[in-house]
C-alpha cells in the first residue's frame, strides 16, 4: 500500500478536473495536501492542508509564491499539472496565443521547479517531481502551441532527472490522451458525438478517467517507484501504442 503520512506534496492546477482527483488521491495516502491554482479557483476541499492562489504566467511573482510555499515546510513531492489549452491548428494559432500556452504549460511550471530545488536539495528522505504532459507531447494530434510546450516540459523533467539524482530528487512525467473534463464542454456543445467518434482511435475503445491519472502519479511519486527517474508513463487507453484505424483500414 501507497503511503504518504506526513508527506508534504505540492499540486498545482489543483482545482481542475485531474487536479481534483490528484489532491482527493494523495489525501487518502495519507498527504499534506498543499494545492495551487489561480485566485478564482475553488480549493475549499476539506482535505487540502494548505492553499496558494497565483498565476504561473507571471512570471516575476513565481519567485515569490514559491517562497511562500517554502514558508510552510519543504514539499517533498511536487506534482505539476497545471496546464490549459485552446482549440486552433497551425493556420489559426497566433503569437501571443503561443507565448500564452508556453507560460502556462511550460516557462511557468519550469520556473516554479527551479525556483523550489534549492530546498529540496537539502531535504533528506524520498523526493520527487512528476509532470503532467500529454500525449502531444509525444505525436501530433492538435494544439500546436500547447504540443510544443509539453514536449519542452518532458525536457526539462529530464534534466532534473538527470542533474538532481545525485540529490535524491527523482523526477517523471504521465502523459494522458483526451479525458473528459470541463474542458471538452465547448467541443460537446458544437458536436455532441464527438466523443463517441473519438473513442473509435483508442484500442481499449475509451478515454482515460482522471483517477487513472491520478493514480499513475500516485505511483510515481511514492517509495514505490523508488527506481524509476527519468521516465513518461503513458496513460492513454493505447492510443500512442499504435493506430487501430489503419489496422482496420487495412483488412
Amino acid at each position: 500500500m501507497i503511503d504518504f503520512q506526513k508527506t508534504r506534496v505540492l499540486i498545482t492546477g489543483a482545482g481542475g478536473g485531474v487536479g481534483r482527483s490528484l489532491t482527493a488521491t494523495f489525501a487518502s495516502a495519507g498527504a499534506l495536501v498543499v494545492a495551487c491554482d489561480l485566485p478564482d479557483v475553488d480549493l475549499s476541499e476539506s482535505h487540502i492542508k494548505e492553499r496558494h492562489y497565483f498565476d504561473l504566467r507571471q512570471r516575476n511573482d513565481i519567485e515569490e509564491h514559491a517562497q511562500a510555499i517554502l514558508s510552510g515546510g519543504v514539499p517533498q513531492i511536487v506534482v505539476s499539472n497545471a496546464g490549459w489549452t485552446r482549440e486552433e491548428n497551425l493556420a489559426t494559432t497566433t503569437g501571443s496565443g503561443i507565448l500564452d500556452e508556453m507560460d502556462i504549460n511550460f516557462t511557468g511550471p519550469a520556473l516554479l521547479a527551479h525556483a523550489l530545488l534549492p530546498a529540496m536539495r537539502t531535504f533528506s528522505g524520498d523526493k520527487a517531481f512528476v509532470f503532467v504532459a500529454s500525449c502531444n507531447a509525444l505525436s501530433h494530434f492538435g494544439n500546436p502551441a500547447y504540443s510544443a510546450a509539453k514536449a519542452a516540459t518532458l525536457a526539462w523533467m529530464r534534466a532534473i532527472a538527470v542533474e538532481e539524482a545525485p540529490n535524491g530528487i527523482r523526477a517523471n512525467a504521465v502523459a494522458p490522451a483526451s479525458i473528459r473534463t470541463e474542458a471538452w464542454d465547448h467541443r460537446l456543445k458544437k458536436g455532441p458525438k464527438v466523443l463517441d467518434r473519438l473513442k473509435a482511435i483508442y484500442p481499449m475503445g475509451r478515454l482515460v478517467s482522471t483517477q487513472e491519472v491520478a493514480n499513475a502519479v500516485l505511483f510515481l511519486a511514492s517509495s514505490t517507484a523508488s527506481g524509476i527517474t527519468g521516465i513518461t508513463m503513458n496513460v492513454d487507453a493505447g492510443l500512442t501504442a499504435g493506430n487501430l484505424p489503419f489496422l482496420e483500414a487495412i483488412k
